[in-house]
């Protein structure tokens, strides 16, 4: 069989057929298969991404980028995204999702030409690959590649989702930051290595989970050559590495200090951590290969060094990379597709606290970036089995991928519509994994605020507290569920108290607890007292300042429930309830 003529064309280049058409087939399947993703509304933690209130104006931009704190995670890039849109569609989710999608769809498309380049082009490297490895018996590798990243339903979880928009914008980033090196490693030119770390940077700026870029970027050049040259390869990414570690560390003390990654459940050894990471490992390959029984939030395994069968997991890890070391002088292309899925794995593999792991060791959006090695060695392998076909039957290789990916396709469509709304989630969540007490938390929470629901609410928060009968956030929903019905106020401020036992800086069990003792025109003291706790704590809390103001306003103080509405306004000017007490306090007094 004839090789394919190598090309010296650098990057997505040309508006040639060969290069449009299948990057148009590639963007427009991912959006036909994300078509359901659309329809969906905001889930979960979605509000603390889509800007909030007190940072939607020009000053709220500036704090995005000079206050950490001001957000959950510390991405500017990211969060100025999210600024943009609220100010272009405000909290209308589809706008959101829609984002999403594209920057899936030409993140998939960036990644076909990255590995286009890499397995199609000749840049003067391929000389030193080993036999099978050779170009020609790869050409199409780059748009299978594209296909199997862009449909693949464990990538739902980053695209459906509207707070992994950071997973989506900063995979563009880091693709196109590989790309334009990979031209400067052949130019040599300053001007493309600028513009390659600015792309860097701005990945950074979206997701630290994209620091792992120089190192798989050395990876890359290794399988090229067969050695890495420390003048030509290693020094230019040293300032790569050195901002990635930088950015790594704070994220991760970011973590720590303001999500609240740390405490007991996150009090791992290091055989532990060991432990956690390579049974991590075979999960996500698993998932990548057998995208069967996915789900939005796995079960959190027990972690015990002292049970034998748990050590074959990082062991197998090991066992693999020493057989695939050992296979390199056949072909590198194995050992450096496991090392760019390992490697890119390494930050979300337990070695540093996520606060994620709370509920599951292992998430399907940390393994979006670490999956672009595997698949393209899947995809190698497809392409080169169908070139291995004698060319009157070469069609079916063709057809076999199209399946494939109508297949994969139709997975993605359906595991799209479990991010529709929070009871969808959580019920799926629920069919796969009965005992995420996440999950059953929220679901009560849903149902509380639905008429008609409140039983199945309670019961939801029973089922969570019985899998985590310590948790203050459980108890205080449950409170407040209790509150509502009628003959259980009793309850309700026993699992209130309980809130406050466990975590007394709770401001909203304080609130919680004085609506339910402002039940009783015997307790409105003690009431007045918890919503003044949860004011300390939480100076801004405008629905506890209204709730004092109706405390001391039932309770007769009618000058102090008048400076608590006053400073509601102040907090939320417009606030339409605290203007109705406001009226009838002025009618009481005679003023106008």
């Amino acid at each position: 069989m004839p090789k394919a003529r190598p090309s010296r064309k650098t990057g997505p280049a040309a508006g040639s057929v060969g290069t449009l058409v299948p990057a148009t087939l590639v963007f427009c399947a991912t959006v036909v298969a994300y078509l359901p993703a659309l329809s969906g509304g905001f889930i979960w933690n979605d509000s603390d991404y889509v800007t909030g209130p007190k940072l939607r104006s020009l000053a709220g931009l500036a704090r995005i980028w000079t206050e950490p704190g001001a957000v959950q995670q510390y991405y500017p890039l990211l969060h100025s995204a999210f600024w943009v849109q609220h100010g272009l569609w405000g909290d209308r989710a589809i706008g959101y999702h829609l984002v999403s999608v594209l920057l899936h769809a030409g993140s998939a498309v960036l990644f076909g030409f990255v590995v286009r380049r890499l397995v199609e082009e000749d840049d003067g490297a391929a000389a030193a690959r080993p036999p099978d490895d050779r170009p020609g018996r790869y050409a199409g590798t780059g748009w299978v590649a594209a296909l199997l990243f862009a449909l693949h339903p464990v990538h739902v979880q980053s695209v459906a989702w509207i707070s992994e928009q950071k997973n989506t914008l900063s995979l563009g980033f880091y693709l196109g930051a590989a790309l334009v090196y990979l031209r400067f490693d052949q130019s040599r030119r300053f001007r493309t290595y600028v513009a390659a770390t600015a792309l860097f940077v701005l990945s950074l700026a979206c997701k630290t989970m994209t620091a792992t870029l120089p190192a798989a970027l050395l990876v890359i050049f290794w399988w090229k050559r067969g050695r890495l040259d420390g003048r030509r390869e290693v020094l230019p990414l040293l300032p790569w590495f050195a901002l990635g570690i930088a950015t790594g560390l704070f994220s991760s003390w970011m973590e720590q200090n303001y999500l609240g990654a740390q405490g007991e459940d996150f009090s791992l050894t290091v055989p532990e951590r060991v432990l956690v990471a390579g049974r991590a490992t075979w999960f996500y390959a698993g998932n990548a290969l057998w995208p069967a029984g996915l789900n939005f939030v796995y079960p959190r395994w027990t972690v015990d060094a002292g049970v034998w069968w748990q050590w074959l997991y990082p062991l197998g890890v090991l066992g693999v990379g020493a057989a695939l070391w050992g296979l390199r002088r056949r072909t590198r292309a194995p050992l450096a597709a496991f090392l760019l899925f390992v490697g890119s794995l390494f930050p979300v593999l337990g070695f540093v606290n996520l606060y994620g792991a709370f509920y599951s060791w292992v998430w399907d959006h940390w393994q979006y970036p670490p999956d672009l090695g595997l698949l393209a060695l899947v995809a190698a392998g497809l392409t080169a089995g169908w070139r291995s076909v004698m060319p009157p039957t070469r069609w079916m290789g063709y057809g076999a991928v199209a399946a494939l990916a109508a297949l994969l396709g139709a997975f993605t469509w359906s595991h799209c519509r479990i991010f529709h709304d929070d009871e969808t989630l959580y019920l799926s969540t629920l069919a796969l994994n009965p005992d995420c007490r996440m999950a059953h938390n929220n679901l009560g929470m849903v149902w509380s605020r639905m008429p008609g629901r409140m039983t199945d609410a309670i019961a939801e928060f029973e089922a969570a507290l019985r899998l985590d009968p310590d948790n203050p956030g459980t108890h205080n929903n449950m409170g407040n569920a209790l509150a509502q019905t009628p003959g259980r106020l009793d309850d309700a401020i026993v699992h209130l108290k309980m809130a406050l036992h466990l975590r007394p800086d709770f401001p909203v069990a304080h609130n919680n607890l004085g609506n339910a003792l402002a039940q009783s025109p015997a307790r409105y003291g003690e009431a007045i007292g918890h919503f003044r706790a949860a004011l300390r704590l939480q100076p801004d809390y405008v629905l506890c300042w209204y709730n004092l103001g109706v405390c001391l306003f039932n309770s007769g103080d009618l000058s102090a429930a008048e400076a608590a509405f006053q400073e509601v306004l102040r907090l939320s000017p417009g606030h339409p309830h605290a203007l109705r007490a406001l009226d009838v306090l002025a009618q009481r007094s005679g003023r106008r």
